[in-house]
């Protein structure tokens, strides 16, 4: 894994994890998103609370090594390598504004407070 990586898994990514630990290591190895086809509930959660983008979407069409760029905002994945696009339902506003904090509490930090809404 390099920094700037993706990780591209299959379904339930996550199971058997209910500590933040995973997407934490996850995160600090350099992994900019985990692209699966389905998570574990608590891993999902936990790897927003760290500022892990975790995406659902269909990963049959990414291979190793092809070069991925992800708008969050608009719900699509750009496989550079293959001219392609995947799309995937875009993440709320609220878990946008706390994966661009750096997670639950960097958030927190910085607003002052748990206000997730304007």
């Amino acid at each position: 894994v390099k920094s700037g990586d993706f990780v591209v898994a299959g379904r339930n990514f996550g199971l058997g994890s209910s500590r933040e630990h995973a997407p934490t290591i996850i995160k600090l190895a350099g992994v900019n998103a985990v692209l699966a086809k389905s998570f574990a509930r608590i891993f999902y959660r936990n790897a927003i609370n760290v500022g892990l983008p975790v995406l659902i979407c269909d990963t049959d069409k990414i291979d190793e090594g092809d070069k991925l760029s992800i708008e969050l905002s608009n719900g699509v994945i750009h496989n550079q390598t293959k001219g392609t696009e995947i799309t995937f339902n875009p993440l709320p506003d609220v878990m946008i504004r706390i994966l661009n904090d750096g997670g639950l509490a960097s958030h927190i930090e910085k607003h002052g407070d748990f206000k997730l809404e304007d």
